[in-house]
């Protein structure tokens, strides 16, 4: 990490260069205004083909020990970056390749002259092959989404901050039924990024939480749409069915809309329609689903109590973050 690197990997994140056809860059499917995410149920990339799960945030993306939705194996956001760049299953920005085109656009540009020397100094001394590469190119995205921190919501405020007038009422009465025992949100949702999936230099080892929330029971058995069956994708368990990474709940309230296919549109119909029936399969012609996590138990809520959980929800939405200028695109004022 530099601070050099971080600005290097801001350019890159918002240039459309990196892409096919020049029209799609990393910041298309990760919108600052959405805390990175786009608010699509699933985006496209050049070719106009969907991709099979919905855009994560990027907040606080440096403390995740995994990084997407079903790949318990992707843990390394300089390698994950090689996945929208370069993938064919399904195409996202369309260079595989076509690396060479790519490093010769960077090249060409007198502010990635200046960017990536400053950056790799070292590099630039070995000759331009090393300065432009996939080591590098890599390396500073990587820096840039590592320094998307977002740890000023008001309930930062409240909790850490000492700012009692920080949250409302309402969002307060949130707080208690989100470490209630009725709802149990924070077991799959806790500490400070508010997910059982965490790193950080005083872990001993990295929490990893994968789990199936009932959202789907296609045969009566717990099965998954083929095409997104969680993580026996990678790992061939059939007891994995269905499991997906916890997200991040920081920001929640920008990112719809909501679970791995965007298929539920509201914070509301997540708490009501889905984790209060224990799994919206549950409303389903098969039922709930038998393989759903234990945690998936279902609860009565009230109107009322949909409203304040929803509350607490948008108390964790840090306008600092979605407004700071040091992650906003560099490229705008052309």
């Amino acid at each position: 990490m530099s601070a050099a690197k971080v600005e290097l990997g801001r350019h890159l994140f918002y240039d459309r260069r990196l892409s096919a056809d020049q029209t799609m860059s990393c910041a298309s499917c990760h919108q600052q205004d959405k805390a990175f995410t786009d608010g699509l149920a699933l985006s496209k990339g050049v070719t106009g083909e969907k991709g099979a799960r919905s855009a994560m945030s990027l907040a606080n993306v440096a403390y995740l020990p995994v990084l997407t939705w079903a790949n318990p194996q992707l843990s390394s956001l300089e390698v994950q970056s090689l996945i929208p760049l370069f993938g064919e299953h399904p195409v996202e920005m369309g260079m595989a390749g076509k690396e060479q085109e790519l490093f010769s656009r960077l090249r060409s540009d007198a502010t990635y002259q200046r960017l990536f020397t400053q950056a790799f100094p070292k590099e630039a001394r070995e000759g331009a092959e090393r300065l432009y590469s996939l080591s590098t190119l890599t390396k500073a995205l990587a820096s840039f989404q590592r320094s998307l921190l977002s740890f000023d919501s008001p309930y930062d405020r409240y909790k850490y901050g000492g700012q009692k007038t920080a949250m409302s009422t309402a969002a307060l009465r949130g707080e208690a039924l989100f470490f209630g025992e009725k709802m149990e949100c924070y077991h799959c949702h806790g500490g400070f990024n508010f997910t059982d999936n965490i790193r950080h230099s005083k872990l001993p080892l990295a929490e990893r939480g994968f789990h199936n929330t009932g959202l789907f029971n296609k045969d009566g058995r717990g099965a998954y749409p083929q095409n997104n069956p969680g993580i026996r994708e990678f790992t061939g368990d059939p007891g994995d069915e269905g499991k997906f990474r916890t997200p991040s709940l920081r920001n929640v309230a920008l990112t719809a809309p909501y679970m791995h296919d965007g298929s539920i549109a509201t914070l509301e119909q997540v708490i009501r329609d889905h984790y209060a029936l224990a799994g919206k399969a549950a409303s389903g012609p098969n039922g709930a689903s038998p393989i759903r996590s234990s945690l998936i138990a279902g609860f009565d809520v009230t109107e009322q109590e949909v409203k304040d959980l929803t509350a607490f929800l948008q108390s964790l939405t840090d306008q600092s973050f979605i407004r700071n200028p040091k992650h906003a695109d560099p490229w705008s004022p052309r």
